[in-house]
């Protein structure tokens, strides 16, 4: 789905604009489920509720803010790569995989879950991502794409053992 980009915007790789554009496409999917991801969390921070309040709120602000910070880091990779990145609130929709939760009342049990889920689908989105890249020899993609695994996984964690009753 990667647009062919404006000859202005066409920043210069020695990457093979074929393959780096299957790249971006990868990236440009993982980036509209970082920011369904990014409003998901927020939502849920600004909805937490319950004996675990402070804990919930606290940990779901820390984590939207860090998948904030990886928006931008992947939409630069992006643009780096010579191709042109999501554009609107409607990109982001056609894109995403991520389901999106505008549910009036959510429990925090399930709000843990869903974000834990989330967060491991992001997982395969980077994955995908890194193994493109891998195949086009675009090794700085493939480098971050290990770091935003990393982080997602660490998320699902904290969610994961902030689920369990004992």
């Amino acid at each position: 789905m990667a647009d062919t980009p404006n000859p202005t915007l066409a920043t210069p790789t020695d990457l093979k604009s074929n393959e780096v554009a299957t790249v971006a496409d990868a990236l440009n999917a993982a980036l509209a489920d970082a920011y369904t991801l990014y409003i998901k969390t927020k939502n849920f921070h600004w909805h937490a509720s319950g004996p675990h309040f402070r804990d919930y709120h606290l940990m779901f602000d820390d984590q939207a803010t860090q998948i904030l910070e990886v928006t931008d880091a992947i939409a630069e990779r992006v643009r780096k790569t010579g191709n042109t990145t999501l554009r609107s609130i409607g990109d982001i929709a056609r894109r995403q995989s991520i389901r999106e939760n505008d549910a009036d009342f959510v429990s925090p049990a399930d709000m843990l879950a869903e974000l834990r889920d989330s967060n491991l689908q992001l997982v395969e989105r980077f994955r995908k991502a890194r193994e493109l890249a891998e195949e086009a020899n675009d090794t700085p993609t493939s480098s971050l794409a290990d770091e935003w695994i990393d982080q997602a996984e660490e998320r699902a964690w904290f969610l994961f053992e902030a689920s369990r009753k004992s």
